[in-house]
């Protein structure tokens, strides 16, 4: 029988204020699974996500902004906001809030079902 993982997103942070912290948490069969936690950090200017692999992200706590290359949205996220972003999708960080922590989850993954 497979061992029980336990653990709390938001136990054992240890996070600066100078740079995101970045955790793999779980990761196999083409899926990654990542908590971020974000002090004030945002993408450097003209700095552009552009990923092999879909992420589904989901703000745990704090705040921050997206921003999508192709249409120029921006996405207010605040605590339990999440949002789907297709690969190659360009987008950035924009902004995290700096008064509190925020921390995502972030997963990783090549396919959905029925593409190839």
């Amino acid at each position: 029988m497979d061992e029980l993982f336990r653990d709390n997103l938001l136990s054992a942070i240890v996070n600066s204020a100078d740079e995101e912290t970045v955790q793999t948490i779980q990761h196999g069969h083409g899926v990654r699974i990542e908590r971020i936690v974000s002090t004030g950090q945002s993408s450097p200017p003209g700095f552009w996500y552009d990923q092999d692999e879909h992420e589904w992200v989901a703000l745990i706590s704090g705040e921050a902004k997206l921003r999508f290359e192709d249409d120029d949205t921006i996405l207010h996220l605040r605590s339990g906001d999440h949002v789907m972003i297709n690969a190659h999708r360009r987008h950035r960080v924009e902004w995290t809030a700096t008064e509190t922590l925020t921390v995502w989850i972030a997963v990783f993954y090549k396919n959905r079902p029925g593409e190839t």
